[in-house]
């Protein structure tokens, strides 16, 4: 009796519409594309150098300062309460951002923002560890459209109440907060995983076991069997070592040494080097333009004089994406042999949009120049990131998703202090889309130079199979003639 009620809750539709409630609410802030207009207009009476060179940099430090610990944590502690951190931090970015003033509280709003970010891995990887391996796919389409469809109603809305509402963006800020209060509450519903892919796995009986072995069997067990076993986090039927033990601090270590040789492992492969190294190169770049994109639009077109059509750029923006995400199904390309390539050369266009927004000040050549830039990068990382997971078991993916954002990270951390950073160069806003351009155009280099060399290669190693081909053909067919006027001789 009562073992309904858990079965109700492990089934892989009920976490699943949980979650994506959840995605949902999470991504309907309707007042995102409106951050700078919001802070340098009269709510909040910034200058636009106190945004770009000392507040919207807080955002990277902290996102890469608690990337790698809520990573853990978040297997750790087994999803459920990083995403209660999560929606409290949403809370307290939307509380700062309606009712803080002046530099200093809202960089703590870009802090509490790069907490948001970074336990977003635990959306990711949380419904993976409810639902058995071959509902995987399905649950995986469901929470990705989800965010899209949320981010581009949000967009859409946003847009439209400014524009025909004439809503202020002090209110778009309060109908956020109103959202992301909703997600907060769809977290409490979730069910607690009792499994996770690192430290608390199920079909390993040892400490530590290799991640590619890891949800083999996929599926979990019935809640009635959990029942009788309290400590099923580990899934092992040993009871809990005593407070003095060191058990558990070898069992951490042993899986950061696990991590550590499955990182080993996943980059010795050349391929998933090279879209690794794309995928950290350009994310960089693209989080920096995502950033800061606002605020070069705002120097166009002046939000207290012109009309602000950010949240229709941003709602075509996704539309493009999701649709170039949805085509790669359908190019029949050997990424293996022109993958270096195709980086290369949409690298390359990547850069023209961001000289294109550079050099013209008009403003909807900024915002096309938006829209070709982030569907372009939108459909290489599709493509990246089924490159790099047809080659990988789940757990390995999940570590090595994490592990090249963390590399973006870290190169754009390094952009944001020596070109942003007041205590650097502190460059303007133009000058800072000029340096970006150029750092895609190094991109561009890399794979082209890359590219060249996989082709020329291969082209020698045709060249070189044929000839050997014909040598062989040609050496049978003199032991034949040989063979045949041996034979004659002897007649």
């Amino acid at each position: 009796m009562g073992c309904w009620k858990p079965e109700i809750a492990n089934t892989w539709a009920f976490p699943t519409l949980i979650l994506c409630l959840y995605g949902f609410f999470y991504m309907m802030k309707p007042s995102e594309p409106f951050l700078t207009p919001y802070l340098t207009g009269p709510d909040k009476n910034l200058t636009t150098e106190e945004v770009t060179n000392q507040i919207l940099p807080v955002w990277t430090y902290s996102y890469l300062a608690l990337l790698f610990p809520v990573f853990l944590l978040t297997d750790y502690v087994r999803y459920k309460p990083v995403l209660l951190l999560q929606g409290i931090s949403l809370i307290v970015t939307w509380l700062l951002l309606l009712f803080a003033h002046g530099v200093v509280a809202m960089q703590l709003v870009e802090f509490f923002y790069g907490m948001v970010t970074a336990t977003e891995v635990a959306y990711y990887a949380y419904i993976y560890s409810v639902v058995s391996t071959q509902h995987f796919q399905r649950v995986t389409s469901y929470c990705r459209s989800v965010t899209l469809v949320a981010a581009t109603v949000a967009a859409v809305l946003g847009q439209l109440l400014v524009s025909l509402a004439h809503v202020s963006y002090f209110h778009l800020n309060a109908i956020s907060l109103a959202s992301v209060s909703l997600a907060l509450l769809c977290a409490f519903f979730l069910p607690m995983p009792q499994r996770s892919m690192f430290f608390h796995r199920r079909d390993a009986p040892e400490p530590v076991a290799g991640p590619d072995k890891g949800q083999a069997a996929g599926g979990a067990p019935s809640p009635c069997q959990e029942g009788t076993n309290p400590d099923g986090a580990a899934g092992a039927p040993s009871p809990q070592p005593p407070a003095g033990s060191a058990r558990p601090h070898r069992h951490m270590l042993g899986v950061l040494l696990q991590l550590g040789r499955d990182l080993r492992e996943c980059y010795s492969s050349h391929k998933l080097l090279c879209w690794s190294l794309w995928w950290a190169l350009a994310t960089a770049g693209f989080n920096q333009v995502v950033n800061y994109v606002q605020v070069l639009w705002d120097l166009r077109a002046p939000s207290h004089s012109s009309a602000v059509y950010n949240g229709a750029v941003e709602a075509i923006a996704t539309f493009l994406g999701s649709v170039t995400s949805f085509l790669v199904q359908y190019m029949k390309i050997n990424w293996d042999h022109f993958g270096e390539l195709a980086l290369g050369i949409f690298s390359a266009i990547d850069a023209g949009c961001l000289f294109l927004m550079h050099f013209l000040t008009n403003i909807w050549a900024c915002y096309a120049g938006y829209l070709i830039f982030k569907a372009c990068y939108v459909l290489l990382l599709t493509i990246a990131t089924f490159q790099i997971a047809v080659n990988l078991s789940m757990e390995r993916y999940a570590l090595m998703f994490g592990f090249n954002n963390f590399i973006a990270l870290l190169i754009q951390t390094i952009l944001t202090i020596v070109v942003v950073d007041s205590r650097g160069l502190g460059l303007d806003i133009v000058t800072q889309f000029l340096i970006y351009g150029s750092y895609f155009v190094v991109i561009h280099g890399i794979f082209m130079i890359r590219s060249i060399c996989v082709l020329v290669s291969r082209k020698c190693q045709r060249k070189i199979a044929r000839s050997c081909t014909e040598q062989l053909n040609q050496a049978e067919h003199e032991s034949r003639e040989q063979i045949a006027t041996s034979y004659m001789t002897l007649l």
